[in-house]
């Protein structure tokens, strides 16, 4: 059990704490750490170890019933947009046995520290093709993270396109997100509109995408 599931540190805000708890019937050991998150240019999810985010404490043991406090420490202050991060939280497997297979668990907790001021999301939509393939793609130069949720892209003439994506639906400030469209048979001729509803952070969106036709 993790609490919270998404940490959001305040302009000025230098800490935050999560509390990992143990629902079981035995005890755990864990590891948390910190990555500095990306969007890749293909719209994969990047992370890299970092030293400006501080886990406290990075290894753990927790009774069946019981629950420890993790200390984020943030030791970088955000400039001009919001900083984002990644803390993964590992399982660690008790000793081999015989017989036993042990799945370790493995969860991702997004952190975001916003800047000083108000920081907002800019979030500009297109549709990228090459060959076959097409994509959603949703780019963000504002100063905000922006996360979508139930996305419904329509032709012209009124069908569904199916979209898939690998990582979490969030927007990063500075980033850009693809969701692939899957193929049937549609047309995607460069200047063509779509029609694009979804909701972003609690907020509905109606727009009209435009096929780009590049990569």
């Amino acid at each position: 059990m993790i609490d919270p599931v998404n940490v959001v540190m305040a302009p000025d805000q230098a800490a935050a704490t999560l509390t990992v708890g143990n629902n079981g019937d035995h005890e755990i050991s864990f590891q948390i750490r910190a990555f500095a998150w990306q969007a890749g240019r293909a719209g994969d999810m990047q992370l890299e170890r970092t030293s400006e985010l501080l886990v406290s404490p990075p290894l753990g043991t927790i009774a069946p019933g019981a629950t420890q406090i993790a200390r984020l420490v943030l030791s970088r202050a955000p400039q001009d947009r919001e900083l984002s991060y990644r803390i993964l939280i590992d399982e660690l497997p008790p000793p081999a046995r015989a017989g036993v297979v042990h799945v370790a668990l493995r969860l991702s907790i997004p952190v975001f520290a916003e800047p000083a001021g108000i920081a907002t999301p800019h979030v500009q939509w297109r549709i990228a093709t090459q060959g076959p393939q097409a994509w959603l793609v949703a780019s963000n130069d504002g100063t905000r993270h922006q996360s979508v949720h139930d996305i419904v892209l329509r032709t012209a003439d009124g069908r569904t396109l199916q979209l898939t994506s690998d990582t979490p639906p969030y927007v990063l400030a500075g980033g850009e997100h693809r969701w692939n469209i899957q193929p049937d048979g549609s047309s995607f001729a460069s200047g063509a509109v779509m029609r694009l509803t979804a909701l972003g952070d609690g907020e509905a969106i109606d727009q009209q995408v435009r096929v780009d036709g590049g990569p």
